[in-house]
């Protein structure tokens, strides 16, 4: 059985002022074109379909189009909910879709079902368990339950009727401890949210979504699949692409990746501003209509710079300057710097300058779920 692995489409996200819209349209089409030539027996989407949990017209009718080709080509797809999504909407005409074979998670309400599939080697369970938080599980499982994430996310596995005898497939949306992150996804404040890998040891693939770099954490078959497009500059070396599954008999499961070559690049150069007008400082075939963050190096700012940079990098997103004077400003500013600290960060500090030494595990621990609980309850 050969399952296609997706995640993060993020549809409808805005890049500084830039709409991607185009790109993740022409992003979806090429995905088609890869789910046909692979002949897939199966899609999976494992959250963060939207990047709001209210989503604007345009994103939800592009999602409408793919959806709808999918299942023109009869194969069933596996959608859930990301952080980012609202799990409702997500949910909405679940039980209609399903008849086409669309299958979208429902709001979690304490027990999962699976989604039983066949090949030559037999059944395959695909169980959708969409983004939750230990508040989420707790309405559930009052008994024992603490306030971490690897708990929640225990307990809602071991509530569920898994037959290790059989192939069994887990899409869900995640921290895995160990995943290497980058600056356009939503963590959770003081990184609470990690989840250890040990507990998803009853399946034989593990399909998570919510990291944008693609990767494996712990285990070949604990994988990433990163996003589509990259949506960051933190992103831009990454190399974007679908992750394809490869079923066999019990106890062999493979997996590779298609490389995806988006509609526009995202691109980072640095060099003052007359190298970087030099008509040979770059390619001329792809930087100027890809999306650019430009670093000038020059002492002065150049006049009016972004529209005159804009006549070469025609999707310039964002113009700064590394210089003496930026340099100096970066240390003067530290201390505004603070607000973009997380609270755990914050209180390390104030621990450290009070007791001399830094918390321990335990204690960063403790006080971390303290502080995710205050988060949940507001």
């Amino acid at each position: 059985m050969k399952l296609i692995h997706l995640s993060d489409l993020h549809l409808g996200k805005r890049i500084y002022e830039y709409s991607m819209i185009e790109d993740q349209a022409f992003i979806l089409d090429r995905i088609t074109d890869i789910i046909d030539s692979e002949r897939a027996d199966g899609v999976i989407i494992a959250g963060d379909v939207y990047d709001k949990a209210t989503p604007s017209a345009e994103a939800v009718g592009l999602f409408d189009c793919f959806l709808s080709s999918l299942a023109k080509r009869s194969i069933p797809v596996f959608v859930i909910s990301g952080n980012h999504d609202s799990p409702e909407r997500i949910a909405f005409g679940s039980q209609i879709m399903s008849e086409q074979r669309v299958y979208m998670s429902p709001v979690y309400g304490g027990s999962v079902e699976p989604v039983t599939l066949t090949d030559a080697y037999g059944e395959v369970d695909v169980w959708l368990l969409p983004f939750i938080k230990p508040a989420n599980v707790r309405r559930f499982f009052e008994n024992g339950l603490t306030d971490s994430y690897t708990d929640a996310l225990r307990t809602a596995i071991d509530a569920m009727p898994v037959d290790r005898s059989r192939r069994n497939v887990l899409v869900t949306h995640q921290l895995v401890t160990g995943s290497t992150r980058s600056d356009s996804e939503e963590i959770s404040v003081g990184g609470t949210d990690n989840v250890d890998a040990s507990v998803f040891e009853s399946f034989d693939y593990v399909a998570l979504g919510h990291i944008h770099s693609p990767q494996s954490c712990g285990s070949p078959v604990i994988r990433y699949c990163g996003t589509p497009l990259k949506y960051s500059f933190s992103e831009a070396k990454d190399n974007k692409s679908v992750t394809v599954i490869e079923l066999g008999k019990k106890g062999n499961v493979s997996y590779r990746t298609v490389p995806l070559t988006p509609l526009h690049d995202m691109v980072e150069l640095k060099g003052t501003y007359d190298e970087v007008m030099f008509k040979g400082f770059y390619d001329g075939t792809t930087w100027g209509d890809d999306y650019t963050h430009i670093t000038l190096t020059d002492e002065t700012d150049i006049p009016d710079a972004v529209a005159r940079l804009r006549t070469v990098y025609h999707r310039l997103m964002h113009l700064d300057y590394d210089n003496t004077r930026t340099r100096t400003d970066a240390v003067t500013e530290q201390g505004a710097q603070v607000q973009s600290r997380s609270p755990l960060e914050l209180f390390g500090d104030f621990f450290e300058l009070q007791n001399g030494r830094p918390m321990s595990e335990e204690q960063r621990s403790f006080i971390g779920n303290r502080i995710e609980k205050i988060w949940e309850d507001r």
